[in-house]
């Protein structure tokens, strides 16, 4: 693995991420369909937010790519998501990386 000096300077300079990003604790519901074609709902929290998605926490393992919908319990606000990162399960339950499917950046009821 390269040392970051050994990187080009457009590599070293650009920014990682789309936008914004906030620890935030925000309690949610996730909402799924299950493999049996049922809808399952738990609760769960962020760890971070932004804009385009969250860090979340869910007492179930997810699948890559799985879609789902995520609800803020503070503003009852629901947006649409898509699995894309899912970290090691804590004792808290798995971390979860959502993007969020076109929404705006006051759905987390924090500003960015």
């Amino acid at each position: 693995m390269p040392f970051v000096q050994d990187l080009p300077k457009d590599i070293r300079t650009r920014r990682r991420r789309r936008g914004p990003r906030m620890n935030s604790r925000v309690a949610v519901a996730i909402e799924w369909n299950g493999t049996a074609g049922f809808s399952s709902t738990e609760l769960g929290f962020t760890r971070v937010v932004t804009g385009h998605g969250c860090l979340l926490v869910s007492r179930t393992e997810p699948e890559l790519k799985q879609r789902l919908r995520v609800m803020n319990l503070s503003t009852q606000k629901t947006a649409d998501g898509l699995v894309v990162w899912k970290g090691l399960q804590r004792s808290d339950g798995w971390d979860v990386g959502v993007e969020l499917i076109a929404t705006d950046y006051d759905f987390w009821g924090v500003e960015l």
